[in-house]
């Protein structure tokens, strides 16, 4: 979070600054002026700059959310550029004006006395409210950078706080700060983190179909650098760096960069060389003094007596407000048209009755059951039979709300009663809008016929193999070949977790060979305490032979017990791909913790037999995979081949390093890597569940 919050925090401070300095010198002014009484005014002003602010936030944000994916990356990277656009103006503007600023609002300030409070009113608004505008669009910019909002907020209130103390101590003359040597160096900084927002931008067009190259990479450096180490990701929060960046965003990058950052320094130089240094970039505008009254008196007649006074809350409140109101009218209008009054009725025999073509983007449906019989209903494409949303279990005379994207092209209803057919709507069409909306092909049982077959197979070769290596690690020590058994055991115990995707179907099996003593009330001497788990304590613990003799043979008993039941066992369809992330995240969760660790060290190697079981998953399931998500795999195989290379680093010969030896940065490239695989792999359970609308 706090390394996302340094840029929000910088341009927090600094616009807060500039803006802040500015209502000082406005409040100065009127002060020595004698002009107190149109103080209200000003703050006015401010109050409407603020909500003016905060009501574009609140538009970026929310319109943005109603648009499609690629619709989201081309408009945040629009903004994004833009942001960098006035940011850099920003930078420029404010260190060639700074010697100057307090006169030249001393003028803007004396020509409103005359004209009247509207007037003043708007000078103030006006005055703020770009810097306002700004912030709001560079907060934007940097939290959807960050993928989260708490950080770049959190930064940039920081920020706004400091520079509002900054700025009373320099009203009430407690404190005194070089502004343009602040300018100077705040603006260089500036201008570094714009070049990586001009740089993330760019990569977001590249992503939204704006521009070309999304591929093309300068560097890829994932396989080397783990995204979520500290390093990482402060240079991701600050500098908006990634481990892989493409030909644009680094082209985009430095040659921002070399230019704007070449043209303020020697603007910087040059005005270091021909400006005399003023006193007042050192000084804040002083308030009342009584001789410098006369130099600002341009008083404003008064009438001698207003017929109607209107009230003093009238204007702040109705500043707030208009910006609100439209604020609110803009987000309404941009967004998605609700379909949620829209009820869809389903039943045994009719499906979809009082459904009509639906408005592009995120649609909500009522789903009413008016059958007796509880129902399955799917919103699908009717020539692919792809889902594009389902609610399961509608029983009758309930309503459920069915939540979906929806984008040019046909739709229908699919409902299926419990233990009828299936009844499918007729089709609308929907025309308009833009991007498309993410569909699911359905998986039958059928479908999965062939992958479960296939590892079934593969499942009863490890078993076989399983056994024979449990009878020969029985054979070491029953010889008291201890160290011959330390080698087999290992060997054993890899094959055994290479059928990680199986263990839902091996029942209590899995706890007489794998399991572990956490949780038993004697621990590791608890009676309980069996498998590999516990051969690995005796020996590695200074056991006899004699000690191990009875663990081993159940051991082995155990193998040849599963051997046997593994063809009759029930082993469900469904498990496929649920298992494809349950292996790695017990990987996660117990091997790259050392929870499981009895003394032998190995967990590496057992979290590279997971990986390995987990490939061999993939294997049976991709021609699945690759139809419905195709982008899916080159992501996951990336992943795979990525954690292999650190896990193969730490392999020495037989040997492996133990987790807790691994200095910090390595253990989190490997937890990192595995959380990423994870990541990818997370669609997988829902593109392949068994649908009954297949």
């Amino acid at each position: 979070m706090w390394d996302d919050a340094f840029p929000s925090f910088l341009i927090g401070l600094r616009e807060g600054l500039e803006a802040g300095l500015i209502v000082s010198i406005l409040v100065a002014t009127l002060v020595r002026a004698g002009a107190r009484n149109r103080l209200p005014q000003v703050w006015t002003g401010v109050l409407a700059a603020i909500a003016l602010a905060m009501s574009f936030g609140a538009v970026l944000t929310f319109t943005a959310a109603s648009l499609s994916a690629t619709a989201q990356e081309a408009f945040g990277g629009t903004l994004s550029v833009i942001a960098v656009a006035f940011v850099t103006a920003m930078v420029f503007w404010m260190h060639r004006s700074a010697r100057g600023l307090a006169g030249e609002i001393k003028e803007k300030v004396t020509g409103a006395l005359a004209m009247g409070s509207g007037v003043l009113v708007l000078t103030s608004f006006l005055a703020v409210g770009r810097e306002g505008l700004e912030t709001a669009l560079f907060l934007w910019t940097t939290a959807r950078a960050a993928g989260e909002s708490a950080g770049p907020l959190t930064g940039a209130g920081i920020g706004l706080v400091l520079a509002a103390g900054l700025c009373w101590g320099l009203y009430r003359r407690v404190l005194k700060i070089n502004l343009t040597r602040f300018f100077t160096y705040t603006g260089v900084v500036l201008v570094v983190i714009a070049a990586g927002v001009l740089g993330y931008g760019l990569r977001d067009l590249q992503e939204g179909g704006v521009l070309a190259g999304s591929t093309a990479y300068a560097f890829d450096l994932s396989a080397h650098i783990d995204a979520g180490s500290w390093y990482s990701t402060l240079l991701q929060g600050v500098l908006n760096i990634t481990p892989a960046m493409t030909w644009l965003q680094v082209t985009g990058y430095a040659g921002y960069l070399a230019v704007v950052m070449t043209l303020f320094v020697r603007g910087v130089r040059g005005a270091r060389a021909t400006a005399p240094k003023p006193a007042s970039a050192t000084t804040a505008p002083e308030p009342a003094a009584t001789t410098s009254a006369p130099q600002l008196a341009v008083a404003e007649p008064r009438p001698a007596r207003e017929p109607r006074r209107r009230p003093a809350w009238v204007v702040p409140v109705a500043v707030v407000a208009v910006p609100a109101v439209v604020a609110g009218l803009v987000v309404a209008l941009a967004g998605p048209r609700s379909a949620s009054g829209e009820t869809v009725a389903v039943s045994e025999t009719e499906c979809g009755k009082g459904f009509t073509a639906p408005q592009p983007g995120r649609q909500t449906f009522q789903m009413q059951n008016t059958g007796s019989k509880t129902a399955e209903v799917y919103l699908i494409d009717p020539s692919s039979n792809a889902v594009y949303g389902e609610v399961e279990g509608l029983a009758p005379g309930t309503t459920r709300d069915l939540v979906a994207t929806v984008a040019r092209g046909t739709y229908a209803w699919r409902c299926v009663p419990s233990g009828g057919k299936a009844v499918t709507s007729g089709s609308v069409t929907v025309s308009g809008g833009t991007g498309s909306a993410r569909a699911v092909v359905p998986v039958s049982e059928n479908d999965l016929a062939g992958p479960l077959t296939a590892y079934k197979a593969y499942v009863e070769q490890g078993l076989a193999t399983l056994v024979a290596q449990t009878r020969t690690l029985d054979a070491d020590i029953a010889g008291n070949h201890l160290d011959q058994a330390r080698t087999d055991w290992l060997t054993a115990h890899l094959t055994y977790s290479s059928l990680g995707a199986a263990y839902g179907t091996f029942e209590d099996y899995d706890k007489k060979i794998n399991g572990r003593a956490d949780g038993l009330p004697g621990g590791v001497a608890d009676q309980d305490f069996a498998g590999f788990h516990r051969v690995e304590y005796g020996l590695w613990h200074g056991q006899t032979a004699e000690q191990l003799k009875a663990p081993a043979q159940a051991l082995a008993d155990a193998a040849a017990g599963l051997q046997k039941a593994f063809p009759t066992q029930d082993f469900d369809p469904g498990d496929l791909p649920l298992r494809a992330h349950e292996v790695l995240e017990n990987t996660l969760q117990f091997e790259l913790t050392a929870d499981t660790d009895e003394g032998s060290g190995t967990n590496l190697a057992t979290a590279n037999a997971n990986l390995a079981g987990t490939g061999e998953l993939l294997t049976v399931l991709r021609p699945l995979l690759t139809t419905r998500a195709p982008k899916l795999l080159p992501a996951v195989d990336a992943d795979i081949a990525r954690l292999q290379q650190l896990l193969d680093a730490e392999h020495r010969g037989a040997t492996w390093t133990p987790v807790e030896q691994l200095d910090t940065v390595t253990r989190q490239r490997i937890a990192g890597a595995t959380g990423q695989l994870l990541e990818d792999l997370a669609p997988v359970p829902d593109l392949l569940e068994i649908r009954k609308s297949a």
